[in-house]
C-alpha cells in the first residue's frame, strides 16, 4: 500500500508585503497557518511539515499546536522555494511526493486535499494542481521524481522553473473550492477577504 503523501507548508517569509506575520493572522477564527495545516490533515495529509525561520517563535509554536512538524529554514531570503528546499530534505524517505502549500493561501478546503490525494493514488504524474474556473491554484502536489530538479541551485522562479519543464504532462483536478485561488500578500487583500 502506498505511504500517505506529506504536505509542506512554507511559513518562512518575512511577510514584508502584509507588514505583520501573515501565518498568525486570523481567518475566521483560526490563524492561517492553523487552517492550512488543519486542511491538509484532515484532508489525508500526513506528515505536515510546517517550514518557519525560528522554530522557537510563536509560528513554530503554532505549528506544533496545530499538529505539524516544524521545520527550520537557516535561509528564508530567496522565498518560498527556500521552505520546500528544506521540507524535501526533512521528508520521510518512503514519500512518494509532497503536497506544497504556502501560508499565505489558507482558504482551501479538506475536499480539495482529498481529491488531489486521491488522484496521486490513481496516477502519481510529476505534477498535480486544483483549478477552480479554468485557474490553478494551492496546493501542488509534487512526485518524487522531481525533487531532484526541486533542490536544484539556479531556480530563478522557484518551483515555477520546474513546474514549466512539465506543462504538457501536468494534471489538474477541477474542484469546487475558490480557496485554492486566494494568496492573501497584503492588508489590501486581508480586508478584502476577511473585512471588520
Amino acid at each position: 500500500m502506498r505511504p500517505p503523501l506529506p504536505a509542506i507548508v512554507a511559513a518562512s517569509g518575512l511577510s514584508s508585503r502584509m507588514g505583520t506575520r501573515k501565518a498568525l493572522l486570523d481567518a475566521g477564527g483560526k490563524t492561517f497557518l492553523s487552517r492550512t495545516v488543519l486542511s491538509l490533515k484532515e484532508g489525508g495529509a500526513s506528515p505536515v511539515l510546517v517550514v518557519v525561520r525560528d522554530p522557537s517563535a510563536a509560528e513554530g509554536m503554532e505549528a506544533l499546536a496545530s499538529g505539524g512538524v516544524v521545520i527550520r529554514n537557516p535561509d528564508p531570503s530567496p522565498g518560498s522555494i527556500s521552505s520546500l528546499q528544506a521540507g524535501i530534505r526533512a521528508l520521510p524517505h518512503e514519500a512518494p511526493g509532497v503536497l506544497f502549500c504556502p501560508v499565505d493561501h489558507p482558504l482551501f478546503l479538506a475536499t480539495t486535499v482529498e481529491a488531489l490525494c486521491a488522484e496521486f493514488a490513481a496516477e502519481p504524474s510529476s505534477i498535480i494542481a486544483p483549478t477552480y474556473g479554468g485557474r490553478r491554484g494551492h496546493p501542488v502536489v509534487f512526485s518524487r521524481s522531481l525533487f531532484r530538479e526541486l533542490l536544484e541551485d539556479d531556480l530563478p522562479q522557484g518551483a515555477r522553473s520546474v513546474i514549466h519543464r512539465y506543462l504538457e504532462t501536468r494534471v489538474e483536478v477541477p474542484v469546487d473550492d475558490p480557496g485554492i485561488l486566494t494568496d492573501i500578500d497584503t492588508p489590501a487583500d486581508y480586508q478584502r477577504h476577511f473585512p471588520r
